[in-house]
């Protein structure tokens, strides 16, 4: 496939150089906007990007700016950075770009990435990924129509597979395993407690001389998963259908191996699998992990939802997602700094975008925005963790100025209030009740250049693409799902309740609904 007919279709501003396409930054006049008549929640909303904006910085051995961590953590890191600066990519495109090809450019000769790229070092001493950096490139690149960086993931996360196959599957199993603490970025967990933090030396090849060593992990087998679905597609755009089908067979296989060799289902739990063949049965957010990468489908998905996700025992605190089930008794209290241990973490917050909706679950999910936006304006420093109970944060060795918790709040803004778009749809999430709605007005530029506006006032909300009427919807809430020309396909439940509403669609009769929790209405 040549790079033309890739970015057929997409308006996404480029300029040639040499025989390349590059994505150019959009201006920032074409940056979203999002006001609210809710004064508390527009200065936390601002106060967050003034923090991400702050957290644009350029790092030794790589020459453009990418979205660092921030607080304590003066880095960017392959399980977190990419899909942070994705989520950021409509404030600077070209900071998302960066703290992708950052990664790349790093890469060994032997195809290993590096774990991060601080200021003080780059350190290659674990493989610490959770996210897969091959999905949110191939995202990235699907919707910028970047064929550079493109061509760049493909190279460089196929190297990245083929590197994790001959080093971290030692026992044959076909799974991804862990050598240490920092490869599942899981800080002071009970899930490694008495392992190694890192690799001796260094080098995220090798592993301590632990009896209990190598693991096979759930998560990070499900994030080389998510890796190969995301390979699968980007071979299709470059016109390599054997390759294409070569990945989703592999893909496949993976899932099969998680599901046969790591799932507990009188646990309703995934669990690391040690050197010795013993569960190591600590009920963390693995589960949500596994989830984020679609592993399990949606029979075993409710059944994961009704022991443990949804439980209010175990993940369904006040505040979702604890890092380990509230009634496991390895829940570690009282919550230290960076503590994977049960803190509810931002990052955790962060990636619940990836799976919620996915699992019909978005009325839920609007409960856990709801409830970590709460948390932010009560305590607007942007700090890592919080106590999944009281919603109170952690001070002291955890610094202000965190990008994901700045990140979390928004995007949840959007999400809860504004729209969102998707790869091949745009999301309307309309909530005239709610407390952000109050003389709220929404804009942004999509992917196909088009100018997209959400206006609340008199009881409903007013949708508009470049200045054309797409719907008007009164009353309850519910989210209209139209495509990226505006044409409206579906109605989807976004609230507890049952929400009855008003929807006015042009050139059609007005049309009374009364949507419950979930529920998907065709138009």
């Amino acid at each position: 496939m040549n790079r033309r007919s890739f970015l057929a279709g997409s308006s996404a501003a480029v300029t040639l150089v040499g025989a390349s396409r590059i994505a150019v930054a959009q201006p920032a006049g074409d940056a979203p906007t999002f006001s609210t008549g809710n004064s508390r929640w527009q200065s936390t909303y601002d106060a967050a990007l003034n923090v991400l904006a702050a957290n644009v910085r350029t790092l030794p051995y790589v020459s453009k700016p990418v979205l660092i961590e921030g607080s304590v953590y003066q880095g960017i890191w392959q399980e977190c950075g990419p899909h942070e600066a994705l989520v950021y990519r409509k404030f600077r495109p070209d900071v998302a770009r960066n703290s992708h090809l950052t990664f790349f450019e790093l890469q060994r000769a032997d195809g290993q990435l590096p774990a991060n790229n601080k200021i003080a070092e780059t350190s290659f001493g674990q493989i610490q990924m959770v996210v897969p950096i091959a999905a949110t490139a191939w995202e990235l690149a699907h919707a910028t129509g970047d064929s550079e960086l493109l061509e760049a993931a493909y190279r460089g996360c196929s190297a990245w597979d083929a590197w994790l196959m001959r080093y971290r599957n030692t026992r044959g199993s076909g799974l991804i395993e862990g050598f240490c603490t920092y490869d599942t970025g899981h800080d002071n967990s009970p899930r490694w407690k008495g392992m190694p933090n890192q690799c001796p030396n260094k080098d995220a090849r090798t592993h301590h001389p632990v009896a209990s060593l190598p693991r096979l992990c759930p998560d990070l087998s499900a994030t080389v998963y998510g890796g190969r679905r995301a390979l699968a597609h980007m071979a299709r755009a470059l016109g390599r259908r054997g390759d294409a089908d070569r990945w989703d067979t592999r893909a496949n296989d993976l899932r099969d191996a998680i599901l046969k060799q790591l799932y507990v289902a009188e646990d309703a739990a995934f669990y690391d699998l040690d050197a010795q063949n013993q569960f190591v049965r600590v009920r963390s957010d693995i589960l949500t992990r596994v989830c984020g990468e679609h592993v399990v489908d949606q029979r075993l998905f409710d059944q994961l939802w009704a022991r443990q996700l949804h439980n209010p025992q175990a993940f369904w605190t006040p505040y979702p997602l604890p890092s380990i089930a509230l009634d496991d008794p390895q829940f570690v209290r009282p919550i230290p700094a960076n503590s994977w241990g049960g803190a509810a973490q931002a990052l955790t917050a962060l990636r619940a975008g990836r799976w919620f909706d996915h699992y019909r679950r978005s009325a839920e999910f609007s409960i856990m925005m709801d409830r970590w936006c709460e948390a932010l304006q009560r305590d607007p420093t942007f700090h890592q963790q919080m106590d999944p109970v009281s919603g109170v944060f952690t001070h002291g060795a955890d610094q202000p100025g965190y990008s994901p918790a700045a990140l979390v709040m928004v995007d949840y803004s959007w999400r809860l209030v504004g729209v969102t778009e998707e790869p091949d749809s745009l999301h309307w999430n309309v909530r005239p009740r709610h407390p952000a709605a109050r003389d709220a007005r929404m804009a942004m530029r999509t992917d196909t250049g088009a100018h997209v506006t959400m206006r609340y006032a008199s009881g409903g909300a007013d949708l508009q693409l470049s200045g054309k009427a797409i719907a008007r919807l009164e009353g309850g809430a519910a989210r209209l799902i139209t495509d990226k020309q505006g044409a409206a396909r579906a109605l989807v439940g976004i609230e507890p309740e049952a929400q009855p509403l008003l929807l006015r669609l042009p050139g059609r009769s007005p049309r009374n609904v009364t949507i419950t929790a979930n529920q998907v209405i065709a138009l």
